[in-house]
């Protein structure tokens, strides 16, 4: 997948969370940071149900595209699901789990983009 492609991947994940309500929409671009993924797509579900639906509504968005994912793991337990689309890595979480694990610190030099319910990017 080239560059342009895994950004439109992220874009197209960011609309299908936000379709089901996912909170704190955040895109970490982690190109030049990390051999492993270009971006990591992270948001909150407030509940294992509500993780469940985001995660449904993305692998069923992705089944429309060539987009298929290589790996997804935590979806039977719903509190952190990871969707690995290799260049685009997807994180699902329940915001307890988002609080401990993180990622955003984690990750700190990388370039983070904030999005608010309607998907526009938020400017900080």
């Amino acid at each position: 997948m080239n560059e342009i492609e895994s950004r439109q991947l992220a874009a197209s994940v960011i609309d299908w969370g936000l379709s089901k309500k996912a909170e704190d929409v955040v895109l970490l671009d982690v190109r030049g940071l990390s051999d492993v993924t270009d971006y990591f797509v992270l948001m909150t579900g407030g509940s294992q149900i509500h993780v469940h639906a985001i995660t449904d509504v993305i692998l069923d968005g992705a089944a429309g595209t060539r987009n298929k994912p290589l790996h997804v793991e935590g979806r039977d337990l719903g509190r952190w699901v990871l969707i690995d689309f290799v260049d685009v890595v997807v994180h699902v979480m329940q915001e307890d789990a988002r609080r401990f694990y993180a990622l955003e610190r984690l990750w700190g030099d990388a370039t983070l983009t904030r999005f608010d319910p309607s998907g526009e990017e938020i400017s900080e």
